[in-house]
This record gives structure tokens, C-alpha cells and sequence, in this order.
């Protein structure tokens, strides 16, 4: 089996003057999750190279197993500090898509032409795709074979408005990833907050933070298990 995961190229949190990026967490976990289970990985950005790491993914609070093994794994981060531009992947060649969180992905994933489309084909081909914590805003513009968008009448979730107001980034983003979900018709669900929670809905899989990263991962395996 053959997966994408998508990372983000902005590295700018908002006018702050600070560094945003992908969580490490998020990417880590599902990184050894799927490729654990045999997957074949293909790592994309839009920009290609090295994608912004969020600096505070770093900090000791932060550390999982995943990103521990992660650090002393010089093979994943030569490929990760080389991942191909999202322009030159043919959506055709994967039997998934996986999208790791941070802010990120907020500003240049969900406004993504090439994004959108890598999206909107892989499900049409009837393809998984799979999103965790800020990740889901990357289905913003997102639209089903019906022209509606995507996540309408879909079960999802993403990082909730409590948790980003713990973060004091409310006013920072460009959008909150739960009222975006909701505005597009998604029946949005969640637990606790920084509790792992999942939700499936046929192909579209989102999780909530980034406890969710490795649940997500292993709700994909399960949905390409299947198909």
C-alpha cells in the first residue's frame, strides 16, 4: 500500500513575529504507524525540501515515543528534510492520503489549489484520506462529487475552539478548524480536550489533537484494510 502524507510550507504564525509549521507529533505517530504496517510512504509539500517544523512540537512536554524514535532516526529525517512539491504528485499513484496537523496547514494547505484537487480525486477514486487536529481546515474549500462541500452531513472532527482558546491563538488563525466544520455542514464531534477522538466517516477520517495522531493512523490502515 501506498501513502502520501502531505505536510505544510508555512512557517509564519500569523503577525506575531513567531514560527508556526507541522506538530511533530503529528507527523511522527502516523509515520510509524503506517510504515510499521508496510506502507510505502511518499512525503509532499507545496513548497518541496524541508517543511517548518512548529518549534514548540519540540519542547520536552511535547516528546512522545514517536518523536523520541523520530530524533534518533537519521533515514526519516533525511526524507522528511526532502519531501517532493505537491505540484508534481499524481494523485493516481496512492491508495491513501494522510494530512498532519499544526497551524500551518491553516494558511497555505486549506487554501491549495493543488491541495483541494489531490483531495477531491483521491476520495472520488474511492481512495481514504485522513486528517488530524488543524489538518482538517485543509477540506475548507474541499467540495464532493455533488458540488457541496465535502464534509456536509459527514461526521468529523478537529481541533476544537476550547483548545485553541488554551493555545491563545484564537484570534491569531486565520479561521477556527471547528466553526469552519461546522459552517460547511459537518456534524462535528469531540471529546474531551487533548484526549485522543476519532471520527469515521466512510473515507474521510479527522481527529481532534494530537493525542488523535496515532488513532487516526490506525482508523486509515483499518479503512484501506477494507477497501
Amino acid at each position: 500500500m501506498k501513502v502520501l502524507i502531505v505536510l505544510t510550507s508555512h512557517e509564519d504564525l500569523g503577525n506575531t513575529g513567531k514560527k508556526t509549521g507541522f506538530w511533530l507529533e503529528e507527523f511522527a505517530a502516523p509515520y510509524y504507524a503506517l510504515r510499521d504496517a508496510g506502507a510505502q510512504l511518499t512525503l509532499a509539500s507545496p513548497k518541496g525540501g524541508q517543511p517548518p517544523l512548529d518549534p514548540k512540537s519540540s519542547d520536552p512536554s511535547a516528546q512522545t515515543d514517536a518523536t523520541r524514535r523520530f530524533d534518533t532516526d537519521a533515514a526519516a529525517k533525511a526524507e522528511l528534510a526532502n519531501t517532493q512539491r505537491l505540484a508534481d504528485i499524481d494523485a493516481s499513484d496512492f491508495d491513501a492520503v494522510f494530512y498532519p496537523g499544526g497551524h500551518g496547514p491553516l494558511w497555505d494547505l486549506a487554501e491549495d489549489p493543488v491541495s483541494i484537487a489531490l483531495i477531491e480525486k483521491t476520495l472520488a477514486a474511492g481512495r481514504p484520506v485522513a486528517a488530524v487536529c488543524h489538518a482538517p481546515g485543509v477540506l475548507c474549500h474541499v467540495k464532493g462529487a455533488d458540488g457541496k462541500p465535502l464534509v456536509a452531513g459527514k461526521s468529523v472532527a478537529g481541533f476544537s475552539n476550547s483548545e485553541e482558546a488554551a493555545v491563545g491563538l484564537t484570534d491569531v488563525v486565520p479561521f477556527l478548524v471547528e466553526d469552519m466544520l461546522k459552517r460547511n455542514g459537518g456534524r462535528y464531534t469531540k471529546g474531551p480536550d487533548w484526549a485522543p477522538h476519532v471520527a469515521v466517516d466512510e473515507l474521510l477520517i479527522t481527529g481532534q489533537n494530537p493525542a488523535s495522531s496515532e488513532p487516526v493512523a490506525e482508523a486509515l490502515l483499518a479503512a484501506l484494510k477494507r477497501s
